[in-house]
């Protein structure tokens, strides 16, 4: 079974590697449901009890189709999910909604579409800059209050929005990308959420499928892939990415490895109280996944995975537009 590990300092048990579900329904390429579900199903029947989702996947479809197949097993798995950037059921995007009154809908949209009485970590998907985070934070704390959700968790958040929101309500998780690519949060962040007992809940952990090894060129993407318009992915960055990638594989090699079992073991390496959530809707490639979980690095080997891929090690920025990014 897979091993376990423990978010923030509320005894909440997870498993060790959890499923990150946004591509089963939009984003990267034509979604394909039947995989999905089998992707979900081999999850759970490998022990994997974490899964990730948010209200604007699909947009809204994601949550309904976790609620759907994991329905019989809600008592024995933690879901995630996220509010705040708004979407409008054409797939519109509105923009970051923080306000106490929004809080409340979307919780209860959330709940309806899952399919459960209380969502066991409910995330501010993003921070609204127009409004103080100790309000959001406190409307959230007041489902806690309700019985609606369990923990509290922020995504993309900065270190004094953290200290600020954790003294309006505990907060449980942080979840962001990181991963040998984006080592942002090292520094300020991660000494945050360390002094207030935080866990790291890692999206992306393998560069959205960047350190897997399987991309030789941009034309690898499906047509309607968003990865083609994020700048990692796009003309010469992409070969200064598949250069770092090439030095990941020949360590993995050596080590009789897979690339993306190196990558997730190094994220699982910076800490007990880090989960992260690489996505796939591959039934083959969870298993892989998983397989990371049994992978040990000795310390020369973390010295020359660092060596490799330092902070800002990758080109290009994470997002087409960084500036909706509230980091």
């Amino acid at each position: 079974m897979v091993q376990k590990r423990t978010l923030g300092q509320n005894d909440l048990p997870v498993s060790a590697l959890g499923l990150g579900c946004m591509g089963m329904s939009e984003f990267y390429g034509t979604p394909d449901e039947n995989r999905a579900i089998k992707t979900l199903q081999r999850a759970v029947d490998r022990g994997a009890t974490f899964f990730d989702t948010a209200d604007m996947y699909g947009p809204f479809t994601n949550e309904k189709l976790l609620g759907r197949v994991l329905d019989s097993h809600q008592h024995t798995i933690t879901i995630a999910t996220k509010f705040g950037i708004v979407r409008g059921e054409d797939g519109s995007y509105q923009g970051i909604n923080g306000r106490p009154s929004y809080v409340k809908k979307a919780c209860e949209d959330s709940l309806q579409r899952l399919g459960v009485d209380t969502i066991d970590l409910y995330y501010l998907h993003r921070v609204d800059p127009e409004v103080p985070i100790k309000h959001t934070v406190g409307a959230m704390g007041r489902l806690v209050e309700e019985g609606k959700v369990r923990y509290l968790g922020l995504s993309e958040a900065a270190a004094d929005t953290i200290r600020e929101a954790h003294e309006e309500h505990p907060i449980t998780a942080l979840q962001t990308e990181y991963s040998l690519w984006t080592r942002h949060v090292e520094g300020d962040i991660m000494e945050t959420i360390d002094d207030l007992g935080i866990s790291l809940v890692p999206y992306s952990p393998l560069g959205r499928g960047f350190l897997t090894g399987r991309f030789e060129s941009p034309d690898d993407l499906p047509e309607d892939d968003w990865r083609r318009d994020n700048p990692r992915f796009q003309g010469e960055n992409f070969q200064k990415n598949l250069d770092l990638v090439d030095e990941v594989e020949r360590l993995a090699e050596k080590k009789s490895v897979t690339p993306a079992q190196l990558a997730l073991a190094w994220v699982l390496h910076q800490g007990d109280d880090i989960v992260p959530i690489p996505g796939t809707t591959n039934p083959d490639h969870l298993d892989q996944n998983l397989g990371a979980l049994n992978v040990e690095l000795m310390d020369e080997e973390l010295t020359r995975i660092n060596e490799i891929a330092p902070e800002d090690a990758a080109a290009g920025d994470r997002y087409p537009d960084m500036s909706s990014v509230s980091r």
